[in-house]
């Protein structure tokens, strides 16, 4: 069940090389929502010297996604023991650590993550030693804990009698990142009211900044704010707005650049929500939804880039209100690599008695198209107008509206295009994503276009190191 089954091996004999007094087994594992998984785990003592030399007991969980999702990791005291809750430890013995919040593959390691463990426990020691009479109170808690780390919970039967806002029909949203287009996203959303949570995953480090400070001290009504990918949980969509600011040189290494950041994200993603649909914000789209689709492991429906939805609604708004030609608007489309090489198409053409007519309602529609075209090439995409598009789209998704959307979809198999790359097309949407593709009008010129930019993507996508 393990994804990476050869990586998570090797890492466990280094594990087992460098600490052999660890025992390893495999336990079923109890999520925050009740979930529950079989999961490696082991257990074992790590040495620490504060003034005196302490064995500090641990319990890690490797998940499914390991290496490129951290472990869960747990303080495993005896009855004798008592928590000390601090910075790095809370009061059920959850350990964070900076290592984890930053963790990254094939950078991070699990022995490098007790290393720190050691390094931090020793300027803060996480445990003291109990009276007799605190430990008895003590065993109390160890219980709770071992209910929640040992997969003996009741909160399943909990949630069969008093039924839990998180199921059914409790529509969340997480949005990942907390830059611009973030905080963008997330206020589009809470205005738009389809969702009944939106969380704001911030993986920047140290305190919060900016926007994000701001949104905690107006503090929206259903907005919560975490650094934490476990309150990402049961989402309905994850948006992800996430790019890296790295000193890359090359157009190339930017977009490595990014890969890289994703390996540490798309996998404990999908693990906290696995039915969920990735909409990808980040850039350039194409080639992060087809690195988010690849690290997910999720069917292409439920993995989506949004593309060209807000060229193609400025599109439709221009042909309407500003050319009066709205009957085109209804079945016009930018489709395509997002950018520059983007094209207008059509999914259909007025009914016409002969081949003139038809030649003459084609010239008249690509001359109105082409003004169109001009007057769209002005409008820069800022990060409220982006955010007001994602939000157009999670309100399709979350609502089941069977809506159609240009939005980036795996292209493989339209206007014979034979590789893995995303462009935007029209699609209809729903709870699960891309429901069906919307077939275009064959134009030769469109299709070339098409198949142009899924080349150039295509050798880009080759070159990275996923």
């Amino acid at each position: 069940q393990y994804k990476f089954r050869d990586l998570t091996i090797e890492e466990l004999k280094n594990v087992s090389k460098t600490y052999p007094n660890f025992t390893f087994s495999m336990n079923t594992y109890t999520f925050k929502d009740g979930s529950q998984k079989d999961l490696v785990n082991f257990s074992g003592t790590i040495l620490v010297k504060y003034g005196n030399s302490y064995n500090i007991p641990i319990h890690l969980w490797i998940l499914d996604s390991h290496p490129f999702a951290p472990p869960i990791c747990f303080l495993k005291p005896t009855v004798n023991m008592g928590i000390s809750v601090g910075k790095h430890v809370d009061a059920h013995g959850r350990i964070y650590l900076p290592y984890l919040q930053n963790w990254s593959h094939p950078k991070s390691t699990v022995v490098g993550l007790i290393k720190e463990m050691i390094a931090k426990f020793e300027e803060e020691l996480p445990l003291y030693s109990l009276s007799s009479s605190d430990a008895a109170r003590q065993s109390e808690l160890l219980s709770y804990i071992a209910k929640i780390t040992e997969g003996e919970t009741d909160m399943k039967s909990k949630s069969k009698i008093g039924g839990s806002k998180n199921e059914g029909c409790f529509n969340k949203i997480t949005v990942v990142g907390a830059g611009d287009l973030g905080i963008a996203c997330v206020l589009a959303v809470a205005a738009k009211g389809a969702a009944d949570k939106v969380v704001l995953l911030d993986l920047s480090e140290g305190a919060a900044k900016g926007g994000t400070m701001d949104l905690e001290i107006f503090a929206l009504p259903n907005v919560e704010i975490s650094k934490d990918f476990s309150a990402s949980a049961d989402s309905k969509v994850v948006v992800l707005t996430v790019n890296s600011l790295g000193n890359a040189q090359t157009y190339l290494d930017v977009i490595q650049s990014n890969v890289d950041l994703f390996r540490g994200i798309i996998p404990a993603i999908s693990h906290y929500s696995q039915n969920t649909v990735l909409l990808v914000a980040s850039h350039p789209v194409e080639i992060m939804t087809y690195v988010s689709w690849k690290l997910s492991a999720f069917p292409k429906s439920r993995v989506i880039g949004v593309g060209a939805n807000l060229d193609t609604e400025r599109f439709q708004y221009i042909l309407t209100n500003l050319l009066k030609a709205q009957v085109l608007a209804k079945d016009a489309w930018i489709i395509g690599e997002h950018g520059e090489d983007k094209v207008p198409s059509w999914t259909s053409c007025n009914s016409v008695a002969n081949q003139m007519e038809a030649m003459a309602a084609r010239n008249s529609r690509e001359k109105v198209a082409n003004r169109a075209m001009e007057i769209l090439k002005g409008k820069g995409q800022r990060s409220w107008s982006v955010g007001l598009s994602v939000a157009d789209l999670t309100d399709s998704i979350l609502k089941d509206k069977r809506k159609v959307h240009s939005v980036s979809t795996l292209a493989k198999g339209c206007c014979n295009i034979n590789s893995e790359v995303f462009l935007s097309l029209p699609c209809i949407l729903g709870t699960d994503g891309v429901i069906e593709m919307v077939k275009l009008e064959e134009d030769p010129l469109v299709q070339e276009k098409l198949q142009s930019s899924a080349g150039s993507i295509h050798d880009l996508q080759q070159q990275l190191k996923l």
